[in-house]
């Protein structure tokens, strides 16, 4: 449960309705998600998170399919269910095969485990990984 009533578009601000007329006209669907309704209740943090979000997620050096499987990863390790979940869908629009999502899955895996043992370890990083 939200601990903030997810507002319907009656409900919004005239600077909310705006980011949301964005968000739709962006991504070209009339859905607005609830991560967006819930931050609806503080117009500029919605905004500021909207723009930050487009410059970020938009094509560059890393394609936007590599960066919504970056964003699958981050979220599972932050524990973020609503991510996980957003994202996942983005990044099988975007193209991501089950065969793809796997590997990304076992990587997650992998690194959480190595992770783990070298914090444990207190491995001292090796020189050559520092230039």
């Amino acid at each position: 449960m939200a601990t903030v009533p997810l507002l319907s578009d009656e409900d919004l601000t005239p600077e909310a309705r705006a980011v949301f007329d964005d968000i739709r006209a962006v991504r070209g669907s009339d859905f607005v998600n609830n991560f967006w309704r819930a931050l609806a209740h503080d117009p500029a943090l919605l905004s500021a998170t909207w723009e930050r979000l487009k410059v970020v997620m938009a094509p560059g050096a890393l394609d936007p399919l590599v960066k919504e499987m970056l964003y699958v990863a981050v979220s599972a390790s932050n524990g973020c269910e609503y991510c996980a979940h957003s994202h996942t869908a983005a990044a099988r629009a975007k193209g991501m095969t089950p065969e793809m999502y796997g590997e990304l899955l076992a990587v997650l895996g992998m690194a959480s485990q190595t992770n783990a043992l070298a914090s444990a370890l207190q491995v001292p990083v090796d020189d050559a990984f520092k230039e």
